[in-house]
C-alpha cells in the first residue's frame, strides 16, 4: 500500500482528514514519523502559496507522496484578517481563548458587533518535486456574539454557520460535512479515487 503522508501537526486536522480519506487505498501518515523534519518558514501571501510550500517542502523531505493544507478565517470587517496569519494571529503560542478577545477588540473598535466571516482551506499534494493536485474549499458564516461550543478546535467557537444555526464547535460530526477543509479534502478523495493508480494505490 503507497504511502500518503498528512504534513500537519494538528491534532485536530489530522483526524478530520483522516476521516475523510481512510479507505482509499493509501497508508497515512503524518510527521510523527519523520520527528528530525523541522516545520519550513511559512511565507507565502495565499493559503495556495503556503499549502503548494509545504507540499513541496514535506514531499522532499519523506520522499512521499504528500498533502498539506493551508487554512485561516477572514473577516470582512477586518479586512480579510487574520487570513494566511490565522495560527500566528496576536503570537504563535497564544491560545485560542485570547485570540478571540483580540478579534471582539477589533470588532468593537470598528463599531461591529459582528461581522460575515469565512474560513478557507488550500490544499496542495506534491509527489517528488512537482505539485499534482490542489484545491480548496470555503465556508461562508458570521463571527458569533460569543464563543461557543466545545467541540472542533481553533476558531471553531467564534464561528458561526447559519445553516445549521449554531458554530462549528458546536455542529459534532456535521462539521465534517461543511466545513472548508471537508470539502477541499472531499475534492482531494475524489482525485485519488479516480486516479490512485498513478501512485501505485
Amino acid at each position: 500500500m503507497p504511502t500518503l503522508v498528512i504534513a500537519t501537526t494538528n491534532a485536530g486536522k489530522v483526524r478530520e482528514i483522516e476521516e475523510i480519506l481512510a479507505g482509499r487505498g493509501f497508508d497515512l501518515l503524518t510527521l510523527a514519523s519523520w520527528p528530525d523534519v523541522a516545520a519550513p518558514e511559512e511565507t507565502g501571501r495565499t493559503f495556495e502559496e503556503n499549502a503548494r510550500q509545504k507540499a513541496l517542502y514535506y514531499a522532499a523531505a519523506t520522499g512521499a507522496l504528500t498533502v498539506a493544507e493551508d487554512s485561516g478565517l477572514e473577516i470582512d470587517a477586518l479586512g480579510g484578517m487574520p487570513g494566511v496569519e490565522s495560527a500566528r494571529f496576536g503570537g504563535a503560542d497564544t491560545p485560542y481563548t485570547e485570540k478571540f478577545s483580540l478579534i471582539y477588540d477589533a470588532l468593537q473598535k470598528r463599531g461591529a458587533a459582528t461581522s460575515p466571516a469565512r474560513f478557507v482551506c488550500a490544499l496542495a499534494l506534491a509527489q517528488s518535486n512537482r505539485i499534482v493536485f490542489e484545491s480548496r474549499g470555503t465556508i461562508e458564516g458570521l463571527i458569533a456574539p460569543q464563543p461557543s461550543g466545545e467541540g472542533g478546535f481553533g476558531y471553531d467557537p467564534i464561528f458561526f454557520y447559519p445553516p445549521l444555526g449554531q458554530t462549528l464547535a458546536q455542529a459534532s460530526d456535521r462539521k465534517r460535512d461543511v466545513s472548508h477543509r471537508g470539502h477541499a479534502f472531499a475534492a482531494l478523495r475524489a482525485f485519488l479515487e479516480q486516479h490512485g493508480d498513478l501512485f501505485g494505490a
